[in-house]
């Protein structure tokens, strides 16, 4: 199944998307793609409905029709750096024995063709398409042998990052990693069953056309599995709590001389079988 929420924000209701392309509108069912809904309960209820006899929502996806980020009332954002080798060599810094772990708020979340926002004064704003994990049955010290069973599902994720906050500042990354909408979610939640293999995925990013990033899942040092279950020794998870999982290569950061935005670009991303996000890249 490919869930999703649509309209304008703030006022999103839960959907599906059918296999024409269609959305459904899924709002005498569920209150919103969130919370118990995720649970493997609650999709297997989703699997079992009619699809066929759902409303249609007017309009294209992405198009004439807005999508929200496919997740509501995410709890925890959970990042993890330097988790695809070629990228931390990008950015001078060593492969990390274990799981990088860092936070970006939950505010950063936007839809997945919401435009984004370089912060005033800013010059060092860069990209990052990342796979999302959407926790489903929540858990803590989850053995990795049991980790998939706590996955609702897959989505793209633009890890959005400003550079100077980031590594310059003093203190953590989380200073460049949260600011507002640089978390674009979706378009969709993919469930587990649609995805197929997670660990060879082609992931991409383009600027104003031009291919920067274009890497695979295959070459994560660590696998999805692992990250859920790793990340449950420090946190509970909950429903809808998000794990973005690490950025190939091609980030402006580590080209030579580096690039950044700077306004007025177009950001195009996207991850196979997931779908594709599509930003426009204002100052503020």
């Amino acid at each position: 199944m490919k869930l999703l929420r649509y309209g304008p924000p703030g006022q999103e209701k839960p959907g599906l998307l059918d296999d024409s392309g269609q959305v459904r509108d899924l709002s005498a069912v569920v209150p919103d793609i969130a919370g118990d809904v995720l649970t493997r309960e609650g999709i297997e209820r989703l699997k079992g409905l009619d699809i066929a006899g759902l409303p249609v929502v007017d309009g294209t996806p992405q198009q004439d029709l807005r999508l929200g980020p496919c997740v509501a009332g995410v709890g925890k954002f959970i990042c993890i750096g330097l988790n695809y080798a070629d990228h931390a060599e990008e950015s001078g810094m060593p492969v990390p024995p274990e799981p990088v772990i860092f936070g970006k708020w939950t505010s950063a979340i936007v839809g997945p063709n919401d435009d984004v926002l370089i912060p005033p004064g800013s010059e060092k704003t860069d990209w990052e398409v990342e796979l999302g994990v959407v926790i489903g049955t929540g858990g803590a010290y989850i053995d990795v042998a049991d980790a998939m069973n706590h996955v609702a599902g897959f989505c793209v994720i633009n890890d959005v990052s400003e550079r100077e906050y980031q590594l310059e500042r003093s203190g953590t990354w989380d200073k460049g990693k949260g600011c507002d909408t640089f978390g674009p979610t979706g378009p969709w939640l993919v469930t587990p069953d649609e995805v197929g293999d997670f660990n060879d995925l082609g992931i991409w990013l383009e600027v104003d056309g031009r291919r920067y990033q274009n890497g695979s899942t295959a070459t994560m040092v660590y696998k999805v599995p692992h990250l859920v279950a790793y990340c449950s020794r420090f946190m509970s998870l909950q429903p809808g709590d998000i794990i973005s999982t690490g950025t190939p290569p091609g980030v402006g950061l580590g080209l030579k001389p580096p690039k950044y935005l700077e306004g007025g670009e177009v950001m195009r991303l996207g991850i196979d079988r997931l779908g594709v996000q599509e930003q426009k890249v204002r100052s503020r």
